[in-house]
């Protein structure tokens, strides 16, 4: 019984979790239902931990690019001071 009682409460994060809702949200909604907050903990750790092992694993990090852009959307370069650019040179930064 505590099975089956322990799964519904993980299958119930599993589904609107994955709609869209805030864990935070579902844990106050089952605990204002009368759920003890420790079943709902663990339910929620269980099901976060099944939901990450079907995640896709990331390979690459993203590599993130920003450009500064006047007001005609025309790219600025900005010069970088003389001891930045000594210190780029020098150790490559």
């Amino acid at each position: 019984m505590a099975e089956t009682y322990k799964r519904k409460l993980v299958n119930y994060f599993k589904k609107n979790l994955k709609k869209g809702y805030t864990s935070d949200s579902l844990r106050f909604a089952l605990m204002s239902q009368g759920y003890s907050r420790v079943a709902v903990d663990t339910a929620l750790e269980t099901a976060n931990k099944e939901l990450s092992e079907k995640a896709p694993k990331v390979k690459e990090k993203p590599k993130i690019k920003y450009q500064i852009i006047d007001e005609n959307n025309r790219p600025v370069n900005i010069k970088l001071p003389l001891w930045k650019r000594f210190l780029k040179k020098l150790f490559g930064l």
